[in-house]
């Protein structure tokens, strides 16, 4: 015999089938459990003597962009409307021009950025005398200026809502990085 349902009867049981459901895929699996084996025992001088792991390989190519950004890092920061090299970004700049110099076939391209103050005009030049100040300093580090381009964003490319992080110049590697 065939059982029939009224209307209201396959919606109730529609509702109660689906909330099962729902319940059912919420409820929580315990979580897995893992063997650890414990520590070699102690000997009498000390704890059993094991050679050291390798040295971690790192994935980072040198001379590769990624190995540009780690080691010497791609941006410095200016103080509300400067352009003068701050003390911080010192170090960052030395480190950039100590790796251009190591790698004399990449061609950079330095890029100048402003906050959301001031006239677009302004903000132009001014990003042009942060790239031109940071091109300064790695020239006067032995960099050769032919290597170098210079471009201003002014504040067409904000990399934050936060201003102070808008004063920037990025170094950016345009061609002679290992891939």
């Amino acid at each position: 015999m065939v059982q029939t349902f009224t209307p209201r009867q396959a919606i109730r049981l529609a509702v109660i089938a689906g909330a099962a459901l729902s319940i059912a895929a919420c409820a929580s699996r315990p979580k897995p459990t893992f063997e650890t084996t414990p520590p070699p025992p102690a000997g009498p001088a000390g704890p059993a003597t094991t050679p050291p792991p390798p040295p971690v390989s790192s994935s980072v190519l040198p001379g590769s962009e990624r190995d540009f950004v780690i080691n010497a890092g791609e941006r410095v920061y200016f103080d509300f409307d400067s352009y003068s090299v701050r003390a911080d970004a010192t170090p960052i700049l030395e480190a950039q021009a100590a790796w251009l110099r190591r790698y004399p076939a990449v061609m950079i391209r330095i890029e100048g950025n402003c906050d959301e103050m001031g006239t677009r005009e302004y903000n132009l030049a001014l990003g042009a005398r942060r790239a031109n100040a940071v091109r300064e300093f790695l020239v006067a580090r032995g960099v050769s200026a032919s290597r170098i381009a210079t471009v201003s964003y002014g504040k067409e490319k904000p990399i934050s809502d936060d201003d102070n992080q808008n004063r920037n110049s990025r170094t950016a590697l345009i061609s002679g990085a290992r891939m």
